[in-house]
Protein backbone atom coordinates (compact mmCIF):
# COMPACT_ATOMS: atom_id res chain seq x y z
CA UNK A 1 0.00 0.00 0.00
CA UNK A 2 0.87 3.61 -1.07
CA UNK A 3 1.84 5.38 2.10
CA UNK A 4 0.14 8.36 3.22
CA UNK A 5 2.81 9.92 5.26
CA UNK A 6 4.29 12.84 3.99
CA UNK A 7 7.59 13.03 2.19
CA UNK A 8 9.37 15.40 4.44
CA UNK A 9 7.79 13.77 7.80
CA UNK A 10 10.40 13.82 10.52
CA UNK A 11 10.74 10.02 11.57
CA UNK A 12 12.71 9.62 14.92
CA UNK A 13 12.51 9.09 18.81
CA UNK A 14 12.98 11.10 22.28
CA UNK A 15 14.79 10.75 25.23
CA UNK A 16 15.18 13.07 28.16
CA UNK A 17 18.52 14.21 29.79
CA UNK A 18 17.73 13.30 33.25
CA UNK A 19 16.87 9.95 32.58
CA UNK A 20 19.43 9.20 29.84
CA UNK A 21 22.91 11.42 30.45
CA UNK A 22 23.69 10.45 33.83
CA UNK A 23 26.85 12.60 34.38
CA UNK A 24 25.06 14.31 37.27
CA UNK A 25 27.93 15.93 38.92
CA UNK A 26 30.22 16.59 35.84
CA UNK A 27 32.04 19.16 34.62
CA UNK A 28 30.62 22.01 36.70
CA UNK A 29 26.85 20.32 36.10
CA UNK A 30 24.86 21.53 39.87
CA UNK A 31 22.02 19.19 40.89
CA UNK A 32 18.12 19.24 39.51
CA UNK A 33 14.79 17.89 41.31
CA UNK A 34 15.44 14.71 39.59
CA UNK A 35 18.60 14.22 41.19
CA UNK A 36 16.90 13.81 44.96
CA UNK A 37 14.00 11.58 43.53
CA UNK A 38 15.59 8.00 43.29
CA UNK A 39 12.25 6.53 43.07
CA UNK A 40 10.67 8.88 41.21
CA UNK A 41 6.83 9.93 41.89
CA UNK A 42 6.78 6.88 44.03
CA UNK A 43 8.79 8.21 46.78
CA UNK A 44 9.63 11.10 48.54
CA UNK A 45 12.57 13.39 47.69
CA UNK A 46 15.71 13.14 49.58
CA UNK A 47 17.98 16.11 51.04
CA UNK A 48 20.97 14.93 49.03
CA UNK A 49 21.38 12.46 45.83
CA UNK A 50 21.53 8.49 47.08
CA UNK A 51 23.24 5.81 45.05
CA UNK A 52 20.25 4.02 44.71
CA UNK A 53 18.84 7.09 41.99
CA UNK A 54 19.87 5.26 39.16
CA UNK A 55 19.18 9.08 37.28
CA UNK A 56 22.28 9.88 38.26
CA UNK A 57 24.05 7.50 35.75
CA UNK A 58 21.10 7.21 33.28
CA UNK A 59 22.69 5.20 30.45
CA UNK A 60 25.85 7.44 30.81
CA UNK A 61 24.34 8.91 27.19
CA UNK A 62 26.76 11.90 28.41
CA UNK A 63 29.76 9.99 27.45
CA UNK A 64 28.18 7.31 25.21
CA UNK A 65 26.38 9.80 23.04
CA UNK A 66 28.21 9.29 19.86
CA UNK A 67 27.89 5.50 19.21
CA UNK A 68 24.10 6.20 20.41
CA UNK A 69 23.62 8.58 17.49
CA UNK A 70 25.23 6.46 15.35
CA UNK A 71 22.66 3.76 15.74
CA UNK A 72 19.98 6.11 15.71
CA UNK A 73 21.45 7.34 12.36
CA UNK A 74 21.36 3.44 10.97
CA UNK A 75 17.42 3.77 12.16
CA UNK A 76 17.61 6.70 9.54
CA UNK A 77 16.18 9.15 11.87
CA UNK A 78 15.56 12.46 11.14
CA UNK A 79 15.02 13.81 14.12
CA UNK A 80 16.04 13.06 17.87
CA UNK A 81 14.29 14.35 20.60
CA UNK A 82 15.97 15.69 23.41
CA UNK A 83 16.36 18.45 26.53
CA UNK A 84 19.03 20.50 27.70
CA UNK A 85 20.06 20.18 31.55
CA UNK A 86 19.09 23.65 32.74
CA UNK A 87 20.98 22.89 35.03
CA UNK A 88 24.26 21.64 33.17
CA UNK A 89 24.34 25.40 31.51
CA UNK A 90 23.13 27.86 34.99
CA UNK A 91 24.04 25.12 37.93
CA UNK A 92 21.91 27.15 40.35
CA UNK A 93 19.69 28.30 38.32
CA UNK A 94 20.37 32.16 38.82
CA UNK A 95 23.68 31.91 37.91
CA UNK A 96 24.98 35.48 36.13
CA UNK A 97 26.74 33.23 33.56
CA UNK A 98 26.73 29.99 32.31
CA UNK A 99 28.73 27.19 32.25
CA UNK A 100 31.18 26.22 29.38
CA UNK A 101 31.38 23.06 30.29
CA UNK A 102 27.70 22.44 29.45
CA UNK A 103 27.48 24.18 26.38
CA UNK A 104 30.18 22.39 25.03
CA UNK A 105 28.34 19.48 25.32
CA UNK A 106 25.48 20.36 23.95
CA UNK A 107 27.41 21.64 20.82
CA UNK A 108 29.08 18.11 20.32
CA UNK A 109 25.66 16.48 20.53
CA UNK A 110 23.96 18.77 18.44
CA UNK A 111 26.70 18.01 16.29
CA UNK A 112 27.01 14.43 16.19
CA UNK A 113 23.31 14.86 14.99
CA UNK A 114 23.50 17.17 12.27
CA UNK A 115 26.71 14.93 10.64
CA UNK A 116 24.06 11.97 10.14
CA UNK A 117 21.64 14.61 8.74
CA UNK A 118 19.27 13.97 12.03
CA UNK A 119 17.49 17.51 13.10
CA UNK A 120 17.56 18.06 16.89
CA UNK A 121 14.12 18.50 18.56
CA UNK A 122 15.42 20.63 21.99
CA UNK A 123 12.84 20.53 25.14
CA UNK A 124 13.96 23.40 27.10
CA UNK A 125 12.77 22.08 30.12
CA UNK A 126 11.88 17.90 30.54
CA UNK A 127 11.31 17.83 34.51
CA UNK A 128 14.65 19.07 35.38
CA UNK A 129 14.36 22.62 36.65
CA UNK A 130 17.90 23.13 39.22
CA UNK A 131 17.15 21.89 43.00
CA UNK A 132 18.87 25.52 43.61
CA UNK A 133 15.78 26.94 42.23
CA UNK A 134 13.75 25.08 44.51
CA UNK A 135 15.26 25.86 47.91
CA UNK A 136 15.75 29.55 47.64
CA UNK A 137 13.05 30.48 45.68
CA UNK A 138 10.73 27.61 45.50
CA UNK A 139 10.91 27.31 41.73
CA UNK A 140 8.18 28.25 39.77
CA UNK A 141 5.74 30.06 42.71
CA UNK A 142 8.66 32.53 42.24
CA UNK A 143 7.93 35.46 39.71
CA UNK A 144 11.89 35.91 39.64
CA UNK A 145 12.06 32.49 38.16
CA UNK A 146 10.40 33.66 34.54
CA UNK A 147 13.99 35.74 34.29
CA UNK A 148 15.62 32.69 35.45
CA UNK A 149 14.06 30.90 32.58
CA UNK A 150 14.54 33.67 30.19
CA UNK A 151 18.16 33.84 30.98
CA UNK A 152 18.42 30.13 30.30
CA UNK A 153 16.43 30.00 27.02
CA UNK A 154 18.21 33.13 26.06
CA UNK A 155 21.81 31.41 25.83
CA UNK A 156 20.87 28.52 24.29
CA UNK A 157 19.01 30.12 21.50
CA UNK A 158 22.27 32.43 20.60
CA UNK A 159 24.69 29.68 21.11
CA UNK A 160 22.94 27.20 19.36
CA UNK A 161 20.84 29.29 16.67
CA UNK A 162 22.35 27.32 13.26
CA UNK A 163 22.43 24.07 14.97
CA UNK A 164 18.91 23.64 16.84
CA UNK A 165 15.61 24.28 14.25
CA UNK A 166 12.78 23.18 16.35
CA UNK A 167 12.50 23.75 20.09
CA UNK A 168 10.06 22.75 22.44
CA UNK A 169 9.53 25.12 25.58
CA UNK A 170 8.34 23.15 28.78
CA UNK A 171 8.00 19.21 28.33
CA UNK A 172 4.42 18.02 29.36
CA UNK A 173 3.16 21.91 30.78
CA UNK A 174 -0.17 20.43 32.32
CA UNK A 175 1.59 18.43 34.62
CA UNK A 176 2.46 20.81 37.16
CA UNK A 177 -1.01 20.20 38.73
CA UNK A 178 -0.33 16.64 39.66
CA UNK A 179 3.83 17.03 39.93
CA UNK A 180 4.65 20.09 41.60
CA UNK A 181 8.28 19.55 43.31
CA UNK A 182 8.92 17.71 39.84
CA UNK A 183 7.82 19.96 36.72
CA UNK A 184 7.80 23.22 38.85
CA UNK A 185 10.52 22.74 41.55
CA UNK A 186 7.74 24.25 44.26
CA UNK A 187 9.57 22.32 47.76
CA UNK A 188 6.11 23.05 49.45
CA UNK A 189 4.57 19.84 50.05
CA UNK A 190 1.55 19.48 47.02
CA UNK A 191 -1.29 18.42 50.48
CA UNK A 192 -0.12 21.94 51.50
CA UNK A 193 -0.10 24.01 47.98
CA UNK A 194 -3.21 26.19 47.87
CA UNK A 195 -4.91 25.83 44.26
CA UNK A 196 -3.77 29.75 44.28
CA UNK A 197 -0.34 28.82 44.67
CA UNK A 198 -0.70 25.83 41.69
CA UNK A 199 -2.30 28.23 39.54
CA UNK A 200 -0.24 30.94 39.89
CA UNK A 201 3.00 28.50 39.46
CA UNK A 202 1.42 27.51 36.34
CA UNK A 203 0.53 31.05 35.12
CA UNK A 204 4.30 32.18 35.71
CA UNK A 205 5.13 28.65 33.89
CA UNK A 206 2.88 29.72 30.73
CA UNK A 207 4.21 33.54 30.46
CA UNK A 208 7.92 31.86 31.06
CA UNK A 209 7.22 29.48 27.63
CA UNK A 210 5.47 32.77 25.98
CA UNK A 211 8.40 34.85 26.35
CA UNK A 212 10.92 32.41 25.01
CA UNK A 213 8.76 31.83 22.45
CA UNK A 214 8.52 35.42 21.40
CA UNK A 215 12.85 35.05 22.45
CA UNK A 216 13.39 32.04 20.01
CA UNK A 217 11.20 33.87 17.04
CA UNK A 218 13.65 37.17 17.33
CA UNK A 219 16.56 35.07 17.99
CA UNK A 220 16.42 32.18 15.34
CA UNK A 221 13.59 33.33 12.45
CA UNK A 222 13.40 30.00 10.74
CA UNK A 223 12.79 28.27 14.00
CA UNK A 224 9.95 26.45 14.97
CA UNK A 225 8.52 26.81 18.27
CA UNK A 226 6.15 24.68 19.97
CA UNK A 227 4.35 23.93 23.40
CA UNK A 228 4.21 20.27 25.11
CA UNK A 229 1.44 18.81 26.40
CA UNK A 230 0.48 15.72 28.59
CA UNK A 231 -2.62 13.86 25.79
CA UNK A 232 -4.72 12.37 28.21
CA UNK A 233 -7.45 11.18 25.79
CA UNK A 234 -10.70 10.92 27.94
CA UNK A 235 -13.68 8.88 26.82
CA UNK A 236 -17.15 9.02 28.64
CA UNK A 237 -17.35 5.24 30.31
CA UNK A 238 -20.98 4.97 29.42
CA UNK A 239 -23.64 7.32 27.09
CA UNK A 240 -25.22 8.50 29.92
CA UNK A 241 -25.18 12.69 29.88
CA UNK A 242 -23.45 13.27 33.28
CA UNK A 243 -20.95 10.58 32.14
CA UNK A 244 -20.31 12.97 28.85
CA UNK A 245 -20.28 15.91 30.57
CA UNK A 246 -17.50 14.10 33.42
CA UNK A 247 -15.27 13.78 30.15
CA UNK A 248 -15.90 17.26 28.88
CA UNK A 249 -14.36 18.69 32.15
CA UNK A 250 -11.55 16.34 32.32
CA UNK A 251 -10.44 17.46 28.53
CA UNK A 252 -10.55 20.77 29.41
CA UNK A 253 -7.96 20.21 32.36
CA UNK A 254 -5.87 19.37 29.16
CA UNK A 255 -7.03 21.48 26.40
CA UNK A 256 -7.00 24.68 28.62
CA UNK A 257 -3.02 24.54 28.24
CA UNK A 258 -2.97 24.27 24.55
CA UNK A 259 -5.22 26.61 24.40
CA UNK A 260 -3.41 29.64 25.61
CA UNK A 261 0.01 28.50 23.60
CA UNK A 262 -2.03 28.71 20.93
CA UNK A 263 -4.77 31.43 21.06
CA UNK A 264 -2.39 33.69 23.45
CA UNK A 265 -5.23 33.73 26.31
CA UNK A 266 -7.07 32.17 28.59
CA UNK A 267 -10.07 30.31 28.01
CA UNK A 268 -13.38 31.99 29.57
CA UNK A 269 -14.10 28.53 31.37
CA UNK A 270 -10.93 28.26 32.84
CA UNK A 271 -11.17 32.39 34.10
CA UNK A 272 -14.40 31.60 35.27
CA UNK A 273 -13.14 28.35 37.43
CA UNK A 274 -10.77 30.91 39.00
CA UNK A 275 -13.64 33.17 40.08
CA UNK A 276 -15.94 30.49 41.68
CA UNK A 277 -13.29 28.93 43.17
CA UNK A 278 -11.78 32.27 44.29
CA UNK A 279 -8.37 31.36 43.00
CA UNK A 280 -6.07 34.59 42.90
CA UNK A 281 -3.24 34.36 40.46
CA UNK A 282 -1.15 37.32 39.77
CA UNK A 283 -1.87 38.20 35.82
CA UNK A 284 -0.89 41.20 35.25
CA UNK A 285 -1.20 42.85 31.74
CA UNK A 286 2.05 42.89 30.87
CA UNK A 287 1.77 38.73 31.79
CA UNK A 288 -1.38 39.37 28.98
CA UNK A 289 0.39 41.07 26.34
CA UNK A 290 3.22 37.80 26.66
CA UNK A 291 1.14 35.42 26.07
CA UNK A 292 0.15 36.82 22.57
CA UNK A 293 3.02 34.92 21.76
CA UNK A 294 1.65 32.29 20.28
CA UNK A 295 3.41 28.91 18.86
CA UNK A 296 3.92 27.44 15.85
CA UNK A 297 2.91 23.92 16.51
CA UNK A 298 1.66 21.44 19.20
CA UNK A 299 3.14 19.01 20.60
CA UNK A 300 2.12 16.32 22.77
CA UNK A 301 2.38 12.63 24.62
CA UNK A 302 0.26 9.50 23.98
CA UNK A 303 0.10 6.42 25.10
CA UNK A 304 -2.93 5.21 26.93
CA UNK A 305 -6.39 7.03 27.21
CA UNK A 306 -9.00 7.02 30.48
CA UNK A 307 -12.66 6.95 30.90
CA UNK A 308 -14.67 9.15 33.17
CA UNK A 309 -17.31 8.78 34.38
CA UNK A 310 -19.99 9.75 37.46
CA UNK A 311 -20.22 6.70 39.12
CA UNK A 312 -16.84 6.70 41.58
CA UNK A 313 -17.39 3.09 42.04
CA UNK A 314 -16.56 2.50 38.59
CA UNK A 315 -12.83 0.39 38.49
CA UNK A 316 -9.93 2.83 38.20
CA UNK A 317 -6.89 2.39 35.46
CA UNK A 318 -3.31 4.03 35.77
CA UNK A 319 -1.60 6.18 32.96
CA UNK A 320 1.44 9.20 32.57
CA UNK A 321 0.31 11.16 35.80
CA UNK A 322 -3.42 10.96 35.13
CA UNK A 323 -5.52 8.09 36.47
CA UNK A 324 -9.27 7.43 35.29
CA UNK A 325 -11.85 4.63 34.88
CA UNK A 326 -11.32 1.06 33.15
CA UNK A 327 -12.54 0.88 29.30
CA UNK A 328 -13.60 -2.50 29.22
CA UNK A 329 -12.99 -2.48 25.99
CA UNK A 330 -9.42 -2.26 25.90
CA UNK A 331 -5.89 -3.94 27.00
CA UNK A 332 -3.98 -2.72 29.39
CA UNK A 333 -0.10 -3.06 29.83
CA UNK A 334 1.57 -4.57 32.85
CA UNK A 335 2.01 -0.87 34.14
CA UNK A 336 -1.54 -0.74 33.67
CA UNK A 337 -1.94 1.75 30.83
CA UNK A 338 -4.71 1.13 28.61
CA UNK A 339 -3.55 0.01 24.93
CA UNK A 340 -5.84 2.53 22.47
CA UNK A 341 -4.26 3.68 18.73
CA UNK A 342 -7.64 4.57 17.97
CA UNK A 343 -7.12 6.93 20.60
CA UNK A 344 -3.88 8.73 19.13
CA UNK A 345 -5.85 9.20 15.57
CA UNK A 346 -9.06 10.72 18.13
CA UNK A 347 -6.69 12.96 19.72
CA UNK A 348 -4.88 14.26 16.75
CA UNK A 349 -8.42 15.08 15.04
CA UNK A 350 -9.33 17.17 18.21
CA UNK A 351 -6.52 19.14 18.23
CA UNK A 352 -6.64 20.22 14.86
CA UNK A 353 -10.41 20.71 14.89
CA UNK A 354 -9.85 22.91 17.86
CA UNK A 355 -6.55 24.90 17.63
CA UNK A 356 -5.78 24.70 13.20
CA UNK A 357 -1.94 24.34 14.24
CA UNK A 358 0.92 21.76 13.03
CA UNK A 359 0.52 18.71 15.30
CA UNK A 360 3.92 16.78 16.36
CA UNK A 361 3.42 13.39 18.14
CA UNK A 362 6.30 13.69 20.35
CA UNK A 363 5.79 10.61 22.95
CA UNK A 364 4.67 7.27 22.15
CA UNK A 365 5.58 4.06 23.00
CA UNK A 366 5.35 0.47 25.01
CA UNK A 367 7.03 0.22 28.55
CA UNK A 368 7.42 -3.38 29.26
CA UNK A 369 10.21 -6.05 30.28
CA UNK A 370 11.88 -7.14 28.15
CA UNK A 371 14.52 -10.14 27.72
CA UNK A 372 17.54 -10.06 26.40
CA UNK A 373 18.51 -13.70 24.84
CA UNK A 374 20.50 -14.95 22.06
CA UNK A 375 19.46 -15.30 18.70
CA UNK A 376 20.02 -18.13 15.73
CA UNK A 377 23.15 -16.72 15.05
CA UNK A 378 24.36 -16.67 18.70
CA UNK A 379 24.03 -12.33 18.75
CA UNK A 380 22.40 -11.32 21.94
CA UNK A 381 18.44 -9.62 20.99
CA UNK A 382 15.18 -8.87 22.19
CA UNK A 383 12.33 -10.39 20.24
CA UNK A 384 9.93 -7.66 21.34
CA UNK A 385 6.90 -8.58 18.67
CA UNK A 386 4.93 -6.91 21.33
CA UNK A 387 6.43 -3.43 20.92
CA UNK A 388 5.99 -3.75 17.15
CA UNK A 389 2.84 -4.37 17.58
CA UNK A 390 1.68 -1.59 19.78
CA UNK A 391 3.78 1.01 17.70
CA UNK A 392 2.86 -0.36 14.36
CA UNK A 393 -1.06 0.01 14.96
CA UNK A 394 -0.20 3.79 16.57
CA UNK A 395 1.19 4.78 13.44
CA UNK A 396 -1.68 3.03 11.27
CA UNK A 397 -3.59 5.66 12.78
CA UNK A 398 -1.45 8.49 12.37
CA UNK A 399 -1.78 7.74 8.95
CA UNK A 400 -5.01 7.71 8.73
CA UNK A 401 -5.34 11.21 10.68
CA UNK A 402 -2.99 12.04 7.61
CA UNK A 403 -5.02 11.35 5.33
CA UNK A 404 -8.18 12.86 6.91
CA UNK A 405 -6.05 16.31 6.14
CA UNK A 406 -4.54 16.64 9.08
CA UNK A 407 -0.58 18.18 9.42
CA UNK A 408 1.35 15.95 11.38
CA UNK A 409 4.86 17.08 11.47
CA UNK A 410 6.42 13.86 12.74
CA UNK A 411 6.79 11.20 15.13
CA UNK A 412 9.46 10.71 18.02
CA UNK A 413 8.95 7.64 19.73
CA UNK A 414 10.17 7.85 23.37
CA UNK A 415 12.52 6.09 25.08
CA UNK A 416 14.11 5.00 21.65
CA UNK A 417 16.81 3.65 23.42
CA UNK A 418 16.25 2.12 26.90
CA UNK A 419 16.38 4.89 29.53
CA UNK A 420 15.33 5.07 33.94
CA UNK A 421 11.68 5.79 33.88
CA UNK A 422 10.80 9.20 35.11
CA UNK A 423 7.56 7.97 36.97
CA UNK A 424 9.28 5.30 38.94
CA UNK A 425 12.72 5.60 38.29
CA UNK A 426 13.42 1.94 37.37
CA UNK A 427 15.17 0.29 34.41
CA UNK A 428 13.21 -2.63 33.60
CA UNK A 429 10.00 -0.57 32.27
CA UNK A 430 11.62 -0.26 28.58
CA UNK A 431 10.33 1.22 25.86
CA UNK A 432 13.54 1.49 23.23
CA UNK A 433 14.96 0.01 19.89
CA UNK A 434 17.98 -0.96 21.66
CA UNK A 435 18.26 -2.87 25.05
CA UNK A 436 21.00 -1.56 27.44
CA UNK A 437 22.81 -3.63 29.93
CA UNK A 438 21.94 -1.77 33.19
CA UNK A 439 19.19 -3.22 35.55
CA UNK A 440 17.66 -1.92 38.50
CA UNK A 441 19.99 -2.70 41.22
CA UNK A 442 22.30 -0.46 39.27
CA UNK A 443 24.74 -2.96 37.64
CA UNK A 444 25.22 -4.03 34.02
CA UNK A 445 27.49 -3.49 31.08
CA UNK A 446 25.80 -0.27 30.08
CA UNK A 447 26.17 -2.53 26.81
CA UNK A 448 24.23 -1.68 23.71
CA UNK A 449 21.66 -4.63 21.83
CA UNK A 450 19.82 -3.90 18.86
CA UNK A 451 16.14 -5.10 19.46
CA UNK A 452 13.93 -6.54 17.06
CA UNK A 453 11.78 -3.39 16.50
CA UNK A 454 15.28 -1.59 15.63
CA UNK A 455 14.86 -3.30 12.34
CA UNK A 456 11.60 -2.96 12.22
CA UNK A 457 11.80 0.91 12.95
CA UNK A 458 14.49 1.05 10.49
CA UNK A 459 12.12 -0.37 7.69
CA UNK A 460 9.41 2.05 8.40
CA UNK A 461 11.60 4.79 8.23
CA UNK A 462 13.41 3.80 4.87
CA UNK A 463 10.10 3.16 3.06
CA UNK A 464 8.44 6.03 5.17
CA UNK A 465 5.53 4.25 6.77
CA UNK A 466 5.02 1.66 3.41
CA UNK A 467 6.15 -1.29 5.04
CA UNK A 468 3.29 -0.76 8.34
CA UNK A 469 0.64 -3.75 8.52
CA UNK A 470 -2.75 -2.59 8.27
Amino acid sequence: MKSKFPKDFLWGGAVAANQCEGAYNEDGKGLSVQDVMPQGLRGDRTDKPTPDNLKLKGIDFYHCYREDIKLFAEMGFKVFRTSIAWSRIFPNGDDAAPNEKGLEFYDKLFDECLKYGIQPLVTLSHYEPPLALAEKYNGWLDRRTISFFERFAETVFKRYKNKVKYWLTFNEINAILKAPFMCGAIMTDKSQLTKSQLYTAMHYQLVASASVTRLCHEIIPDAKVGCMILGVTVYPLTPSPDDVIKAMLRDRETYQFAHIHARGEYPSYLLRYFEKNNIKIDITESDREILKNTVDFISFSYYSSICESADENADMTGGNLSKGFINPYLKSTAWGWQIDPKGLRYTLTKLYDLYSLPLFIVENGLGAEDILAEDENGNKTVNDDYRIDYLNSHLVEVEKAIDDGIPVIGYTSWGCIDIVSASTAEMKKRYGYIYVDRTDDGSGTLKRYKKKSFYWYRDVIKTNGETLKR
